[in-house]
């Protein structure tokens, strides 16, 4: 099938690329010209295992092709497909001028009939505004008989594994009234839908809040743990024991229950201010959705509490070692991460930082360009040279097995904040390291307690 996508970003370029890869014929749209060349030169914009691969093969195979003239992108596909972001507004709202502007391109150059799909993160209703926008300029151009049909079909993708879960998704929601836009979705994704059944089919603006259902209750697993692991800390259980006690009841399972500094990202900060607008836009009161953000807010200065509580509040002249930039693991991403939340309240309490990340550090430099109170390490043996403390925000895996004997000998305090758990509390205390993490308090005590007894038995 000849496909158009338009927005080479996440999204788009992660699905281009895996619709190429089972035979599609694919052309990606996106009105930043100087992107478009680096794409055809095989520079990646954004940093996701197994992406690089998967374009580039792709694109000598020439199956997949960068372009920004729409119009010609337009005319060779019957299906149009809209990827572009939608950034936040100011009120927490979804911002859909990048979406109705791509509707807009599509009705100025079509000229037999299209299947419009959706796959950008949109609030309910927003297929209807793009239909209208198209049957609007269709009718500008004297051409209302054309026939189109609007399709949702929301992305699931987590950054770290998008190009997985393109590739083998566990659903594939399709949002639409029509048999022959169903018809054309069932063809689109049948080398996806081989195994077993997995493509949904609903009314559009039950598959548009499909995705927002979908994120809110992540969200809210993540904000409903940290919360427990407040409580835990303050009546002295365990979070990590906690953890494994509820997630061993089916009905709960393991996933999304780890605690730690809160959500960020792209996704689940945006998709649950959004969800909560469109609450407040019909006269709902979205109560569990606004504790949700409220306490991921909170939990995001955690770790800085923590530090704060054990050095004092004014920091000047002090150093922290940070491991971990990205929001999460496998990504270069930093929007709305936890780190950046600590690393200002650091600078604003007069410390330096010596961070690391395996994949984010040009993505931080971007963000905050040449500061004095930050040094960018190529290491994360050399982030802790000369520091006070090591702080972790994010759970790398080349961060899970540390000499904890190097830490000590580097740090000129032997601390550790870990805002991710990854270690266990007793092993780090017997080398000779206090550990303050998230909802153990109980269990660091002890381990601090057994280790002093052992010494001076």
């Amino acid at each position: 099938m000849n496909i158009t996508v338009f927005g080479i970003g996440y999204v788009g370029l992660v699905q281009a690329a895996v619709l190429a890869d089972v035979g599609h014929d694919v052309v990606c749209v996106d009105v930043d010209a100087e992107k478009v060349e680096r794409l055809k030169q095989g520079i990646i914009p954004i940093y996701e295992p197994g992406l690089e691969s998967l374009v580039s093969e792709n694109y000598a195979a020439g199956r997949l092709t960068f372009t920004v003239d729409a119009a010609a992108a337009v005319a060779r596909s019957d299906i149009q497909l809209i990827a572009v972001g939608t950034p936040p507004n100011e009120d927490g709202s979804a911002d859909l001028k990048y979406v109705l502007a791509v509707a807009e391109t599509i009705a100025q150059h079509m000229d037999r009939s299209q299947i419009v799909v959706s796959k950008s993160t949109v609030p309910v209703g927003t297929c209807d505004k793009i239909k209208a926008k198209i049957g609007d300029v269709l009718a500008s151009r004297g051409r209302q008989g054309l026939a189109y049909h609007v399709v949702s079909n929301p992305e699931f993708l987590k950054e770290g594994s998008a190009v997985a879960d393109c590739m083998r998704p566990d659903r594939i929601i399709v949002g639409t009234e029509s048999a022959e836009a169903e018809e054309v979705m069932r063809e689109l994704y049948a080398p996806f839908n081989r195994n077993h059944e997995k493509i949904i089919v609903m009314d559009v603006r039950s598959a548009e809040l499909t995705k927002y259902a979908a994120n809110c209750i992540l969200a809210t697993k993540i904000s409903f743990m940290n919360e427990m692991a407040n409580l835990a800390e303050q009546l002295g259980a365990d979070i990590e024991e906690i953890r494994r006690g509820i997630g061993s009841d089916p009905r709960i399972g393991y996933h999304f229950i780890y605690p730690g500094l809160g959500y960020g990202g792209s996704c689940f900060p945006k998709d649950v201010r959004a969800l909560i607008r469109t609450a407040e836009d019909i006269g709902f009161d979205a109560k569990v959705l606004k504790a949700v953000e409220l306490r991921n807010e909170d939990q995001k200065s955690a770790l800085f509490e923590k530090v704060i509580r054990f050095f004092g509040k004014n920091l000047k002249g002090k150093t922290f070692a940070l491991w971990g930039l990205a929001f999460k693991p496998n990504t270069d991403d930093m929007r709305e991460a936890p780190s950046r939340v600590l690393m200002e309240a650091l600078w604003a309490a007069g410390a330096r930082v010596q961070a690391y990340d395996p994949e984010a550090m040009q993505e931080c430099q971007r963000i905050y360009g040449q500061r004095d109170d930050l040094l960018l390490c190529g290491t994360k043996e050399a982030a802790l040279r000369g520091a006070d403390a090591l702080l972790i925000a994010t759970e790398w895996k080349n961060f899970r097995a540390p000499s904890f004997e190097l830490v000590r000998q580097s740090l000129s305090t032997p601390v550790i904040f870990d805002g991710r758990n990854l270690y266990d509390p007793d092993v780090v205390a017997r080398n000779g390291l206090r550990y303050e993490s998230i909802g153990r308090a109980a269990s660091e005590r002890a381990a601090l307690k057994a280790t002093r007894g052992a010494k001076a038995g």
